[in-house]
C-alpha cells in the first residue's frame, strides 16, 4: 500500500548536487510534507516523481510505475498543482474545469469539483476576475478533476491571507478524507503541522529528518521549559520530565502562570537546516 517509493535518488546539474541520494516512502492515503529552504532539492525531487525531470541514479516508483517511463494511463492517476500556473483568463471557471475534464478517462463530476473547491458562487465568473485565493482553488480543481490517486501540491498557499489559508486547509483535509494521497511542499511550518501525517526535512540535497510533526527531530522527547511564579518569585527550569517536576513543585502551593513548553516545529526545523535557511 505504498504510493511513492524512492531509493538512492540522485540528481546533479553540472557541478551542483541537487539531490544527494535520498530514500523516501509515502503510504497510500497519506498527507506527506516536504520541508526545506530554497535550493534544498524539494522541487527537483518532486519533478522527478512527477515524471517531468530525469534522474542520474536511484530507484523510483510512483503508484507502482517508474515516472521516467510513465504511460498516459499512469499520468491520468496524478494530480499536479504547480506553484504558478497559466490559464485561459477569458474562460469562466465552469468552462475551464469542463475543458480539463475531457482529458481524463474517469473525471469527477464537474459541479462537484467546483463545489468541493469552494467556487460554486464563481462558476460563471471569468478566470481573470478571480482573487488570488480563488485562482489557487481553481488550480486545485484542475488538479483533482481527473480523480487522481495522488496529488502533488507545490507551495499551495503562498501569498494567501490567514483566512484563505485556513479555508484551503479544509479543502486538503477533504481530499485526504476521500483517500487521496497528497505530497505537499510548503515553507509554512504551521501548514505542515496542521495537514501532514508525516514530514521530511531536506537540506543540502539530503533528508536530514523524517517523522510525524510531533516527533520530528526528537521534538517529543526534547527538554521542556517549565515556567511558574510562586511566593519566591518567577522560575524557569529546563527538564526532560516536566510532569514529574510540576507534581513535585505543586506540593509547595499554588503555581501561578504555569506553562510547559517543548520546542516548536519551527525550532526543530531551524536547528535541522542550520545555515541553509
Amino acid at each position: 500500500m505504498t504510493a511513492i517509493q524512492v531509493r538512492g535518488l540522485r540528481k546533479s546539474y553540472q557541478d551542483h548536487v541537487a539531490v544527494a541520494g535520498i530514500d523516501l516512502e509515502v503510504a497510500q492515503g497519506e498527507v506527506f510534507a516536504l520541508l526545506g529552504p530554497n535550493g534544498a532539492g524539494k522541487t527537483t525531487t518532486v519533478e522527478i516523481l512527477e515524471g517531468h525531470r530525469g534522474r542520474d541514479a536511484g530507484e523510483v516508483a510512483v503508484l507502482g510505475q517508474d515516472p521516467a517511463t510513465g504511460t498516459s494511463a499512469w499520468r491520468a492517476r496524478l494530480g499536479i498543482v504547480l506553484q504558478t500556473a497559466t490559464d485561459a483568463a477569458q474562460l469562466s471557471v465552469l468552462e475551464t474545469v469542463r475543458h480539463f475534464a475531457k482529458y481524463y478517462p474517469r473525471p469527477r463530476n464537474v459541479d462537484d469539483v467546483i463545489d468541493l473547491c469552494g467556487l460554486t458562487e464563481k462558476a460563471n465568473a471569468r478566470v481573470k476576475s478571480l482573487s488570488g485565493g480563488q485562482r489557487r482553488r481553481l488550480d486545485v480543481a484542475l488538479g483533482i478533476i481527473g480523480t487522481p490517486d495522488l496529488v502533488f501540491l507545490d507551495e499551495p498557499t503562498t501569498g494567501f491571507d490567514p483566512e484563505a489559508r485556513r479555508q484551503f486547509w479544509g479543502l486538503i483535509e477533504k481530499l485526504a478524507a476521500d483517500g487521496t494521497t497528497v505530497l505537499l511542499t510548503t515553507h509554512y511550518l504551521d501548514e505542515a503541522e496542521a495537514l501532514a501525517n508525516r514530514v521530511a526535512v531536506l537540506a543540502r540535497g539530503r533528508i536530514v529528518a523524517e517523522g510525524t510533526p510531533g516527533t520530528l527531530g526528537g521534538r517529543a522527547t526534547a527538554e521542556a521549559i517549565v515556567r511558574w511564579t510562586d511566593h519566591n518569585g518567577p522560575h524557569e527550569v529546563r527538564t526532560a520530565t516536566p510532569t514529574a517536576l510540576v507534581r513535585e513543585m505543586s506540593g509547595n502551593g499554588e503555581l501561578n502562570g504555569l506553562t510547559v513548553t517543548r520546542p516548536s516545529l519551527e525550532d526543530v526545523y531551524l536547528n535541522l537546516v542550520g545555515d541553509e535557511k
